[in-house]
């Protein structure tokens, strides 16, 4: 197998507008299939965060940026994504290496991270101020202004995609953006910094600092220049980050864990239902906060539907992500499948029966990587630890229902409110289930589709706010009202003159 490699960035961040070597914690970042070291670099400090947040007010307050007209704004954006189109194949081998997703993967999330930037562009084209309704002797409008200085915090597990949905609309409202990616996954970040830069924005307006949440991350958050914080991550940190934005009173979304479930009826087309379920909860090898993580199937189908899933769950391809056949890549790291297997130690302890997976793949090709099987798991409870914790990993727990208030009460009875999948061929049924589910998205005879133009966001433990689509331009503004007076006469109150 050959495969084209591209020279890894150098390490450097991105400070306001110049590149310069970090003075915080050293990173490591590593290719997961094999252990080997992609590169180490210094993390973002406090101090650098200073800086890089002194640039972006001066850059953020220049009329040069600030007094665009939102079709020159537009411009920039179509720059980078023209950018990102003109690398995706370098973005790929950069991410694949950095988080041992598939080739195939990583090339998705490249060519979509440049459709948001041309889908933000689109928006600033058409993103109309408002006349209001006239009640009395003045002018009355809406307008819309830029927050100034934005925080992007975005997690490892596909970070471009995360980058982007972030990053095109903060500077598409007319704010300086400054990315923390996770340590995890540094690499692509800092890669998008050099095609931002090359597309010719603003020196100052955009800053990416990797590095020690404990440190640049409460930094960003706590900083009084930060207008508005984006975070997608767990939901551990982001209760933290709304807590320190309410001292703040300042504006947050939060897009944070998920323990979706995927609904099958006996109505279903079971190729379809097993095939999407298979890459809801199995592609990325299951690390997606999306990802449909306990499936309820119908009693009367129950059997044989699990029969046959668990026999297409094992002639699913586990590989290098290098190799276009592979279809369940290596976790992003050690640590992180010690976190898996812990869990799938609990469940036999709370009473599970593995069905298939459970354990690491074996053989030369898996030994120095941090694979693992996908697992399925059944026999559980739906209160059951392994229920109701997200896992982040290739682990699907399957469970029987009886009819559509069983499915719902066990559905909705748990702390996330992310996403959920329905299988039937029944559309009122569909309906009426989609409507009844507590969840941000629901997808019906599909799964883990996603487009910009459609909000995305979660409930409960699973976040606050939406981002995408065209309101998503207005979650980075702050909005004006403007009262301009039409009579000529003084206000009679006065009594003056």
């Amino acid at each position: 197998m050959t495969e084209t490699s591209y020279e890894l960035p150098d390490g450097r961040l991105f400070v306001g507008g110049e590149w310069e070597t970090g003075s915080g914690a050293e990173i490591v970042s590593t290719f997961s299939h094999d252990g080997s070291e992609n590169r180490r670099l210094a993390g973002a400090s406090e101090a650098d965060g200073l800086r890089a947040i002194a640039r972006a007010k001066a850059a953020q307050a220049d009329p040069a940026w600030r007094a665009l007209l939102p079709h020159q704004r537009a411009r920039h954006l179509a720059q980078i994504a023209d950018g990102i189109e003109a690398n995706i194949d370098r973005i790929s081998f950069i991410q694949t290496r950095d988080t041992g997703k598939t080739r195939g993967e990583t090339t998705a999330l490249a060519a979509s991270a440049a459709g948001t930037f041309r889908y933000f562009a689109a928006v600033l084209e058409t993103a109309d101020e408002e006349l209001t309704t006239q009640r009395g002797d003045c002018l009355t409008l809406s307008v819309h202004e830029p927050i100034g200085l934005v925080a992007a915090i975005t997690p490892w597990n596909s970070p471009i995609a995360s980058d982007a949905q972030k990053v095109a609309p903060a500077l598409a409202a007319g704010n300086a953006v400054l990315l923390k990616p996770s340590s995890w996954s540094p690499l692509v970040s800092l890669e998008l910094a050099r095609i931002v830069e090359e597309a010719g924005l603003p020196k100052g307006l955009f800053s990416v600092l990797p590095g020690a949440g404990r440190e640049i991350g409460n930094l960003l958050v706590e900083h009084p220049a930060i207008g508005r914080v984006s975070f997608t991550g767990g939901t551990a940190t982001g209760r933290r980050i709304g807590a320190q934005a309410g001292q703040k009173l300042m504006p947050v979304s939060l897009e944070l864990g998920g323990k979706s479930p995927t609904i099958v009826f006996s109505d279903c087309d079971m190729d379809q239902a097993i095939a999407g379920i298979l890459f809801g909860i199995f592609s990325s090898s299951g690390q997606s906060c999306i990802a449909g993580s306990r499936l309820f199937v119908e009693r009367a189908i129950y059997d044989d539907f699990v029969t046959r899933l668990v026999e297409a769950t094992e002639k699913l391809v586990v590989g290098s992500p290098f190799d276009p056949a592979t279809q369940v890549a290596p976790l992003i790291g050690f640590e992180h499948r010690e976190s898996v297997e812990a869990y799938i130690a609990l469940a036999r302890e709370e009473g599970g029966t593995i069905l298939t997976g459970g354990t690491r793949p074996s053989g030369h090709a898996f030994d120095a990587g941090a694979y693992m099987k996908p697992t399925i798991i059944a026999g559980l409870d739906n209160q059951s630890r392994t229920c109701r914790e997200e896992i982040f990993g290739p682990v699907l727990v399957v469970l029987p229902f009886e009819d559509e208030a069983d499915v719902v009460a066990q559905s909705n009875d748990n702390d996330y409110g992310l996403a959920c999948g329905i299988w039937s061929k029944d559309f009122a049924k569909a309906w009426r289930l989609a409507r009844a589910i507590e969840a941000g998205t629901v997808w019906i005879n599909t799964y883990k589709q996603f487009s910009i133009s459609t909000p995305f966001g979660g409930d409960g433990a699973s976040g606050m706010g939406r981002e995408k689509g065209r309101q998503g331009l207005r979650a980075y503004q702050r909005q004006k009202s403007v009262y301009h007076g039409l009579s000529e006469a003084p206000l009679p109150w006065a009594r003056w003159p």
